[in-house]
């Protein structure tokens, strides 16, 4: 890794995570983290959390399945099942643990996937687990997926059909209308990934069932408490027999101790602000066009993005690890990424705007980027 150039440390961030946070002994404009609404410091949060220590204390002290299931826990589960009208809800203790526990648990080795080139780990490693037969489509080629369960079409074992709703390097929308209709027509279960939609498309964030208008046609929806929501934890939703099954037979479910009280009340308090203040989400999208308007004004590519994640494409993986650490000691923290994160000659600085940025700080953002990329000669001068 040293001598690819792809060798990293953990940055320390000593503040909350804000616009502008305190990483490493300095002030840098973070546009490098998850908190797309700006929830994670959010005093309504904060002050959820508290209340629940004082009440409950600082843990749940099991697992769910014995002491650990709270009234905060089941209260969470009902208001996430509404939200994505669904008939219920399980949480677990992380987004990845909620695709691959699922995955695991609903398929076996006489089972099918047929799942997206680019799906997140979480989803590859749950496809691992359950032993079923892998079948990877091109990346968001509706066709090619018809084309696989075509020809799955008289083979046992059931078939699941999964991808992300976003994807998380390039920041492209899955196609689940499509994809749902390939499912529907050779009786496949639909899956979706909304880590990165939840909070982020549809209405209130829904995701990317509400964003095609496709409730009640998607068997399994993922969804993760980290990243719009600004705390912790993943979630499936789905039908009443899906969740009653994965509270029997979900691993990471039944063997992880429940989330403390401060998360789940903190989780409790996101979903009601989502509910109270879609304008949130209009001011995530507003910051993102006019971030995105102002790298391509400079030069920039930013590849297929259609969301706040934006992939400023560098090439190589050296480069894009050089750029990012060039760009911290000027005062912008974005992530470089490179292979095998994403395929060679496809590295990127991955930029996530959030609706906390103002206009200054990304004016700001955009100016050193474009100073740092043509002394680089990322950029031609």
């Amino acid at each position: 890794m040293r001598a690819a150039g792809s060798y990293f440390r953990l940055r320390e961030l000593e503040s909350a995570c804000e616009p502008l946070s305190r990483a490493d002994g300095r002030e840098v404009i973070n546009l490098a983290s998850n908190n797309y609404l700006g929830l994670a410091n959010h005093p309504k949060l904060k002050e959820a959390a508290l209340e629940a220590v004082r009440r409950f204390g600082a843990g749940t002290g099991a697992v769910r399945t014995i002491t650990g299931t709270m009234a905060i826990h089941m209260e969470l589960e009902r208001k996430i099942a509404a939200f994505k009208n669904t008939e219920a809800c399980v949480v677990f203790q992380s987004g990845f643990a909620a695709n691959a526990g699922t995955v695991s648990a609903i398929l076996g080795p006489e089972d099918h996937i047929i799942s997206d080139e680019l799906n997140h780990a979480s989803i590859i490693d749950g496809c691992r687990l359950s032993r079923a037969k892998i079948h990877v489509f091109r990346h968001r080629d509706v066709a090619h997926a018809g084309e696989i369960l075509a020809g799955l079409e008289s083979v046992s074992g059931r078939k699941l059909l999964i991808t992300d709703g976003v994807f998380s390097m390039d920041g492209d929308i899955g196609p689940l209308d499509g994809l749902v209709e390939v499912a529907e027509r050779y009786g496949a279960i639909m899956m979706v990934d909304d880590a990165h939609s939840s909070g982020v498309l549809g209405r209130n964030g829904r995701g990317t069932v509400d964003h095609f208008g496709l409730h009640g046609r998607v068997g399994v929806q993922v969804g993760t408490l980290s990243k719009a929501i600004g705390v912790l934890g993943g979630y499936v939703c789905g039908s009443r027999d899906l969740i009653e099954y994965l509270y029997h037979r979900a691993r990471p479910f039944l063997f992880s101790t429940s989330h403390p009280p401060a998360v789940t009340a903190a989780c409790n308090a996101a979903f009601d602000l989502l509910l109270a203040e879609p304008e949130r989400i209009e001011l995530l999208w507003d910051n993102t066009r006019y971030f995105q308007a102002a790298l391509a004004a400079q030069g920039f590519s930013t590849g297929l993005s259609q969301t706040p994640i934006t992939p400023i494409l560098v090439g190589e993986a050296r480069t894009a690890h050089e750029y990012s650490a060039a760009l911290f000691e000027e005062g912008l923290w974005a992530t470089g990424i490179g292979f095998p994160t994403v395929p060679k000659g496809r590295a990127r600085i991955r930029a996530i705007v959030t609706a906390a940025h103002t206009r200054e700080l990304l004016d700001r953002a955009v100016e050193t980027l474009t100073r740092v990329a043509k002394r680089m000669g990322i950029l031609a001068q």
